[in-house]
């Protein structure tokens, strides 16, 4: 007789999996599904845990699956990753593994809605002003950058930067964009001004967010070279890839106050170590990755990979991704 199968989902922090979806069509079917509140980084530790498992359901790209780990997990046999793009697994070894890789839908609005609440509470000092408010320190110690008439410079006018280019554009913000491939005709379409290269787009802005996927153009587009380039008066938005701006040199920027300030939901390392210096970075608003993170989109997620596993589970796999 053979064994039950089991499916592990990953990184499941809030232990939401199991109450915004329901598994039991998949329990129903004989499958155990055990949760994991915490995060792994150790590839040693994590093959140790998953080893018993024939079915991994992970969480965005935060729990990378590259051939080395792939190897070390013989029984895996399907692999499902939120979302519908992943360059942290392996999908080649996954195919000479056996596994089968599936993904999920998601939703390009809660990252909108995060970076505008990271751009607004840079521009009106929100986190100083709500603790100074709550520990009775003084009333009013900051003074608010307008939105109004001000320029937002995007870098990547897709799906999510079209989004908050919208938003700028209703708050009466002169909307600017650039990546590599941008067409005016595109940036026509969205309300945005064709900046004539990253670096005019950087000094001209007062907000400048990026949007852009990463690869290999993109790595290290924003280092200390392109922070020089903006204003002092300037903010920095990133709710993309970490990889995309230089870490070191966005904190020496901040240290030495050569722009206003940063809002980063992501980052190199995460969870972020507790004794990281971002944590205690001066002007830095910033916040756990929770850019997918909502009711509505992890519904979502956890739902559709109940749907991937019974596909898989009657021989007909949906949303199969099959990398580059």
């Amino acid at each position: 007789m053979s064994a039950p199968l089991r499916c592990a989902v990953l990184d499941d922090f809030q232990r939401a999996a199991t109450t915004l979806a329901d598994w039991s069509p998949v329990t129903g079917r004989g499958v155990e599904v055990v949760t994991y509140d915490d995060h792994l980084d150790d590839e040693d530790e994590l093959a140790a845990r998953l080893a018993g498992f024939d079915i991994v359901v992970t969480l965005r790209e935060r729990v990378p699956f590259p051939a080395s780990l792939l190897e070390r997990l013989p029984r895996l046999r399907l692999l499902v990753a939120s979302g519908m793009r992943n360059s942290v697994i392996d999908h080649a070894a996954a195919r000479s593994a056996g596994v089968t890789v599936c993904g999920t839908a998601s939703s390009s609005t809660p990252p909108v809605e995060l970076t505008w609440a990271l751009l607004l509470g840079l521009a009106r000092g929100l986190v100083t002003e709500n603790t100074a408010l709550r520990e009775g320190g003084p009333w009013q110690q900051t003074v608010g950058a307008d939105l109004h008439g001000r320029t937002l410079g995007l870098l990547g006018l897709g799906k999510t930067g079209s989004r908050v280019a919208r938003i700028g554009l209703a708050f009466g913000m002169r909307v600017t964009a650039w990546s590599a491939n941008l067409t005016k005709e595109r940036a026509d379409a969205e309300g945005a001004v064709l900046a004539p290269s990253k670096e005019a787009l950087l000094a001209d802005s007062d907000f400048v967010s990026v949007h852009l996927a990463l690869g290999d153009r993109t790595r290290g587009l924003i280092g200390a070279a392109e922070l020089e380039l903006m204003r002092p008066t300037a903010y920095l938005v990133n709710t993309s890839r970490a990889a995309i701006v230089d870490q070191d040199a966005l904190l020496d920027a901040l240290r030495a106050g050569r722009i206003a300030g940063a809002g980063l939901d992501v980052f190199d390392t995460e969870p972020l170590p507790p004794d990281h210096p971002l944590r205690t970075a001066p002007r830095l608003l910033a916040t756990p990755h929770l850019g997918y993170v909502t009711r509505a989109n992890y519904a979502t997620y956890y739902g559709e990979a109940v749907e991937d596993v019974l596909a898989f589970l009657d021989g007909s796999p949906v949303r199969v991704l099959g990398g580059a």
